[in-house]
């Protein structure tokens, strides 16, 4: 009998919770802490310390959160800002609204994040920036990459948005770079019950002019300073992270324990390629994600047997629509236009058992032994 197996299950999460996260919306509403709230206080607090970082501004969304890094950091027309051809359409997104230049890197062949070894062949006179993802939820190459942001003097900001807990030889990312930024939509390791981001960094000069951009150029109701943006996580968001935030660890723990079991589980298939998990990162898996050159037939067949799947990304950001005005063509970035038609993502969630893992791989190595 086929099972029912969703890609992710927000539902199974919040049954566990849910006395904590309804207690905690409760007091948000009856105290009217909408805006500005002790409860953002009280997350900004403990997730700068999750990340090991001094600071942490609470804002609507992680694209926001990824633009309001960028105008702290002064970036503007004419600049050029370095990003990944491999990622969600955000990170470049945000560099646009700058009028900054986009300008694309392959990725790595292994670990599917910016490949560090064509970062210099790209800088310019005009480069201010480099925002490496870590995809999936594997760090990037960070120690490679500030070493290189410090010899041209260029700027980190770090998309974080798949990647909250992981570490670096058991640094924290915020050990890395000038800004992080994260994102809170539900569906992310740490997930909020709607949009939600934050910025997070050190250095309390950008802290404060991410807050006071996110906040309408003012750090007092009326004293506007500057021209700014509105975008701020809200109380009811907020008082759901911090509950959240308290089992973040763990639930990383689940997601690594079940990309472990489907590693051992799928290792023996040639027609396929498993993430690689190196022994000097925690990569904490927001996604689990395979390659295969018979894609398109696979997921059709995990449908067939009750398994949900998803593509991230189909389409490499250079050659979206969106930025057809660049002219880039397959052979500027060889690896993410291969990748774009081999990647797919299997189901990966805390709650996810390992009596479902075990059927996905079982419904796998059928599909590969019948073609």
């Amino acid at each position: 009998m086929n099972k029912n197996i969703p890609f992710v299950d927000l539902n199974a999460q919040y049954k566990k919770i849910s006395n904590e996260i309804n207690t905690a919306i409760s007091n948000v509403i009856n105290e009217t802490a909408f805006i500005q709230s002790k409860y953002v206080r009280e997350f900004e607090k403990n997730f700068s310390f999750f990340c090991g970082a001094k600071y942490c501004i609470g804002v609507g969304n992680g694209t926001d959160a990824l633009f309001i890094a960028l105008k702290a950091l002064n970036i503007k027309a004419g600049d050029e800002v370095i990003v990944p051809s491999n990622t969600f359409i955000a990170t470049s997104e945000a560099v646009s609204m700058t009028g900054a230049k986009i300008v694309f890197i392959d990725c790595d062949p292994i670990s599917y994040n910016i490949d560090v070894n064509l970062i210099e062949s790209k800088i310019t006179n005009k480069t201010k920036a480099i925002i490496p993802v870590h995809l999936y939820g594997q760090p990037a190459e960070m120690e490679n990459i500030s070493t290189i942001a410090k010899k041209y003097n260029i700027k980190i900001i770090q998309d974080c948005a798949q990647a909250h807990g992981a570490t670096i030889n058991e640094k924290k990312l915020a050990f890395f770079g000038d800004i992080l930024c994260f994102s809170f939509y539900p569906g992310k390791n740490l997930g909020a019950y709607g949009d939600a981001g934050a910025v997070v960094t050190d250095d309390k000069s950008l802290a404060d002019k991410c807050r006071m951009f996110a906040n309408h150029g003012r750090m007092s109701k009326f004293n506007h300073e500057f021209e700014g943006i509105n975008s701020r996580l809200d109380g009811i968001q907020a008082a759901v992270l911090d509950v959240k935030l308290k089992y973040l660890s763990k639930w990383n723990d689940q997601r690594r324990k079940a990309a472990f079991l489907y590693n051992d589980l799928l290792k023996d298939l040639n027609q396929i390629t498993i993430p690689d998990i190196p022994l000097n990162k925690k990569h904490v898996f927001h996604l689990y994600v395979i390659r295969t050159k018979n894609r398109k037939e696979l997921q059709s067949f995990l449908k067939e047997k009750g398994i949900s799947t998803s593509i991230h990304y189909p389409i490499a950001l250079p050659y979206l629509k969106a930025y057809e005005y660049l002219k880039h063509i397959p052979e500027d970035f060889p690896v993410s236009n291969r990748y774009q038609e081999e990647i797919l993502s299997l189901p990966i969630f805390p709650e996810l058992s390992k009596e479902n893992i075990t059927y996905i791989s079982q419904s796998i190595h059928t599909f590969f032994q019948n073609i």
